[in-house]
């Protein structure tokens, strides 16, 4: 190492105690792996809970409380709060893929799996075929969603890189929304690049070289989106450590010529068209409605095989012992429903922020781009919001007092909105300084925003 002067925060240190003791963090990923793997395993040959199953009793509702109550939810929110340290330090994927790497074949990464559309499609394939399955109920498609990633994960880990995380850079579903909520971190791993060049000027220090698991150029990184925060690299060079940083800045800064379409199509199709729709259409009249008007049609015509329900619990929902079966009309209903959400709600979001970079100027991607990025806390907020259903209903089965989940959500949602406007404002004068300017373009960016909230107001206030 060479003789440069790091910070001597107490971030800092706790960057440098993760380097230290990077032994213990693996230790703690093979506990969480082996919780993990109780939890999918078990349920899956134990009786599907009755009435009189509590959440404290059973193992399954402690499974489906764990999963979809607490885990899911509240790692969206520590991305917020700390960036990806899930990833880096908890996520059994992440270890299981890079030991299987450390032992696998370290074949080169293929030229289709770099493509950048991957973290849109695994998201959007993911929460479809999750709700076609019934995901967040019961246990076999809890193994067969979770389970088959994981899976995926150990052979994508066997096959390609050395001691690489190439399933989470590439393939995981939930990675390109992990990386859009970790740009709103407050601290990220940040490169001293003044510090990284004297280093090579150092004669007689051998540089130890760093295995960055997950694929991220060192020496130019910048911002949190990529970092999984192991805490490996603290101390490189003296020239990386654990920083504070406002949570506008990624966005702000470095979203300006850090940004592409895939992100734009995740936030405006993905987090805002099919989550909600996914969300949405348990509890839509406008579901109901379409789908006696389709049963009557079908019926009139005497088309029956839509109604049949005795499609695989793996390709639809089939539990006639919990009274729950999908016909084939239910799944094509529910798919479609997504879809169309998805297609409608995207596209209404697309025109008004493309209406909001062209009020900046003429046509320019990388600033639409970087407009859309204004709106990630909201995106992330919604889904946060959105599975609150299920920790809610889980919670109400228990009798548990729940009255303050609605006020939490407005709540929650009118701060995120705020942080949202805040980041469009400070995107424009990114790109124009005059006041008016500034100001229409704000016209259509809180329009969008409001379409946003119009969705959540449906579901939770409405209907």
């Amino acid at each position: 190492m060479s003789t440069c002067t790091l910070p001597t925060t107490r971030l800092a240190r706790t960057g440098e105690w993760m380097r230290r003791n990077g032994a213990l963090i693996r230790g703690i990923q093979w506990i969480i792996v082996l919780v993990y793997a109780l939890l999918i395993l078990v349920p899956v040959f134990m009786p599907l809970p009755d009435e009189t199953a509590h959440l404290w009793s059973n193992l399954t509702l402690i499974a489906q409380f764990c999963f979809w109550g607490i885990w899911w939810p509240f790692v969206l929110v520590s991305m917020v709060l700390m960036g990806r340290v899930w990833c880096g330090v908890l996520c059994p994927e992440g270890a299981l893929t890079e030991f299987a790497s450390k032992y696998g074949l370290a074949k080169a990464i293929p030229r289709w799996m770099r493509w950048g559309g991957w973290p849109f499609v695994a998201f959007a394939l993911t929460t479809i075929y999750g709700q076609m399955v019934s995901v967040y109920q019961y246990p076999k498609a809890v193994l067969l969603v979770l389970g088959g990633s994981t899976l995926g994960a150990i052979i994508v880990g066997y096959l390609y890189g050395r001691e690489k995380r190439v399933w989470c850079k590439y393939l995981c579903p939930v990675n390109g929304v992990f990386g859009l909520l970790a740009k709103l971190a407050p601290f990220h791993y940040k490169v001293n690049e003044d510090a990284w060049r004297a280093s090579y000027n150092t004669h007689g220090i051998k540089t130890i070289a760093i295995n960055c698991a997950p694929l991220v150029p060192l020496r130019n990184m910048k911002g949190a989106a990529d970092c999984h925060m192991c805490g490996r690299c603290s101390g490189h060079r003296d020239a990386i450590a654990l920083t504070w940083r406002p949570p506008t800045r990624e966005i702000v800064t470095f979203g300006r010529s850090n940004n592409n379409l895939w992100e734009s199509a995740l936030v405006l199709y993905g987090l805002f068209g099919i989550a909600i729709g996914a969300f949405h259409w348990s509890a839509s009249p406008w579901f109901i409605e379409v789908k006696q008007g389709l049963a009557g049609w079908l019926i009139e015509r005497d088309i029956m095989w839509p109604f049949d329900t005795h499609a695989p619990w793996w390709l639809l929902t089939n539990y006639p012992q919990q009274s729950d079966v999908f016909s084939w009309l239910d799944g094509g209903l529910v798919v479609a429903y997504i879809l169309t959400t998805a297609l409608v709600l995207g596209t209404a979001l697309t025109v008004l922020f493309a209406i909001g970079n062209r009020l900046l100027g003429k046509w320019d991607t990388g600033r639409f781009n970087h407009l859309v990025q204004s709106a990630i806390p909201l995106a992330g907020c919604g889904v946060f919001v959105g599975l609150s259903a299920t920790t809610v209903t889980l919670l109400r089965g228990e009798h548990l007092p729940v009255d303050w989940a609605n006020d939490v959500r407005a709540a929650l949602l009118a701060v995120m909105t705020l942080w949202s406007i805040l980041l469009a404002w400070k995107v424009s004068g990114q790109h124009v300084n005059p006041m008016l300017r500034r100001l229409l373009v704000m016209v259509p960016v809180l329009a969008a925003l409001a379409l946003v909230n119009y969705a959540w107001l449906l579901m939770f206030w409405i209907w």
